[in-house]
């Protein structure tokens, strides 16, 4: 690697860290003030705040880190192209290709934790956010409190629960429905279950079974009951958050059981899998853009290209957020909605980087 790609490359990354570090903090102070009074309020640990916010930085980091990289490129490249060393490097005999090469060299830097970000670290850190949240700015809900819930969990059972809080482990309003030969068997209800971990078994309380006969019904009622049932806490859990806080290899696993039981969220599972890659990919796109919009010196300055930088990166959020709203709320193949803002601004960062050769 020679002196120029040392230079840019360092241009690169450490404006991308400094338009972290810059940014972060401001988003923090932000939140901060909003809900100070209901940290306060409850009483809220030192330690579990500075957990929140140390949560806070990395599931907004993931989120924002394209447009932050964008915007970063745009930055230190308009610097050069004004200071007129682009003009220089080109002029010395560097093809355009050979200039962008310490770009590409830094967003395969940066692809590369984004990936490992998003299949590790980011899942982690949404789950401890959204935990957060719900303990204590939410009056003690669970993230998925509101959720009422309907599942099949094997062949023959399918399981309800009006809500669940993940903090207790407790599901309200429990029904399991037993069927062979399309025939209900035997129906379970309580007004609640509760996991106990200590003995892995579920306590209702309330409980009735009723068994279906061919020439009548029978009851069993017992005030309170434990016992063992063949699914587990997670299959109480609503699907607000299920696929955002689990780690990559995890995801894969709940997908495929998912799909097995025949749950209507599986474009919503899948959008969030496939965002896992195609982040990487947007990031090699966006610096490309970057690059061939911010490297013409124009006669309104910095300004100028940052104006039209940010304008693209609002089109490209608007597409991302439009087709995976599409892919969440209907039959709409979630590749597709993940893919096609990749692969429109793919078409125009070779357009763009066409014209900026000539």
């Amino acid at each position: 690697m020679k002196i120029l790609d040392w230079y840019i490359l360092k241009r690169y990354l450490f404006t991308f860290l400094m338009m972290l570090l810059l940014f972060i903090p401001i988003g923090i102070t932000v939140n901060l003030a909003e809900k100070i009074g209901k940290i306060l309020d409850n009483d809220v640990p030192f330690n579990e705040v500075a957990l929140f916010y140390l949560n806070f930085t990395v599931y907004f980091a993931n989120l924002l880190f394209p447009l932050f990289l964008f915007l970063s490129v745009i930055w230190f490249t308009s610097k050069l192209a004004n200071n007129t060393e682009i003009v220089a490097f080109l002029s010395s005999g560097v093809s355009f290709s050979r200039f962008l090469r310490p770009y590409i060299y830094g967003a395969s830097i940066t692809a590369l934790f984004a990936l490992i970000m998003g299949m590790y670290l980011a899942p982690a850190a949404s789950k401890g956010y959204n935990e957060f949240n719900y303990k204590y700015f939410k009056r003690g809900k669970s993230a998925v409190n509101d959720k009422k819930l309907y599942r099949q969990i094997n062949d023959n059972d399918f399981i309800y629960v009006s809500s669940y809080k993940s903090k207790n482990k407790r599901g309200y309003d429990f029904t399991l429905e037993h069927f062979e030969d399309h025939k209900l068997v035997s129906k379970i209800t309580a007004n609640t279950i509760t996991y106990i971990p200590k003995d892995t078994t579920y306590r209702l309380v309330n409980y009735v079974k009723r068994y279906v006969g061919k020439f009548g019904d029978s009851l069993e009622i017992q005030q309170k009951k434990d016992t063992l049932f063949a699914f587990n806490t997670e299959d109480l859990t609503p699907e607000i958050y299920a696929a955002e806080v689990k780690s990559y290899p995890e995801l894969v696993d709940f997908i495929a059981k998912e799909e097995a039981r025949g749950s209507s969220s599986i474009g919503r599972y899948k959008l969030v899998l496939y965002r896992k890659w195609s982040l990487p990919v947007s990031i090699f796109i966006l610096t490309i853009i970057a690059v061939a919009v911010s490297s013409i010196k124009r006669r309104g300055g910095m300004g100028v290209n940052l104006a039209l930088g940010i304008s693209i990166a609002m089109v490209f959020v608007f597409f991302d957020k439009i087709f995976g709203v599409m892919a969440q709320q209907s039959d709409f193949n979630p590749i597709i909605a993940v893919w096609f803002p990749n692969f429109i601004f793919g078409i125009l960062a070779v357009y763009l980087l066409y014209k900026a050769k000539r």
